[in-house]
């Protein structure tokens, strides 16, 4: 399903919409999201991306060349708002520990609230895309801020590369929500804990 909060208004462009045109942009990649999540990239053409969006399939490559665009485009907006949310509340001055467990419950509250983001995360990060969309988004956002709030946790991390410090640390959070399985805070709050220790080297 297309992402209600988004699309709630689109209609079909054409004669008689009324639909803003600075929406359309937005209303898109929400909409690629949205198909990607429920049916995977192979079944997400710009046709079937500009039927759930609620514009022409003209409209669509007005904004975006190609998919490809579209895909790195909706993937950057996704992992901006979610290095926001991670980061959101979380007191720069508490224990290591303390900071890490508040991030991954912001990422995975993040998640839950709309559980498309993290299926969708999920068919970027099993797909040729992983690593293009994964540059693009640090070229467009060298202060990531979930990035900033961390680099001093760094000397308390395993000496592994980035990509897999971070599938070890939230990655576990990621596909929870995707795959919809539900938990109770308690058995939250021990996933988040056995994250840590994966990662950490205060074992």
């Amino acid at each position: 399903m297309a992402d209600p909060a988004v699309l709630a208004e689109a209609t079909v462009d054409g004669p008689g919409s009324e639909a803003p045109a600075l929406d359309r942009p937005a209303r898109i990649r929400a909409a690629l999201r949205s198909v990607v999540a429920e049916r995977g990239f192979h079944g997400a053409s710009m046709q079937a991306v500009a039927r759930a969006a609620g514009v022409a399939a003209g409209t669509a490559y007005v904004h975006y060349d190609s998919k490809d665009d579209l895909v790195i485009d909706a993937y950057r907006e996704l992992k901006a708002q979610l290095s926001e949310a991670a980061v959101a509340g979380v007191d720069p001055g508490a224990e290591s520990a303390d900071r890490f467990l508040a991030i991954w419950a912001n990422v995975h509250r993040f998640l839950a609230a709309e559980p498309e983001r993290a299926r969708f995360l999920v068919q970027v990060d099993v797909s040729p895309y992983a690593g293009v969309a994964h540059q693009a988004y640090l070229d467009e956002h060298p202060d990531d801020r979930l990035a900033a709030a961390t680099a001093d946790l760094a000397e308390r991390f395993v000496d592994l590369p980035p990509l897999v410090l971070f599938d070890l640390a939230v990655g576990p959070a990621v596909r929870l929500v995707a795959g919809v399985d539900e938990l109770d805070p308690d058995a939250l709050d021990r996933l988040a804990n056995s994250c840590w220790r994966a990662v950490s080297v205060d074992r």
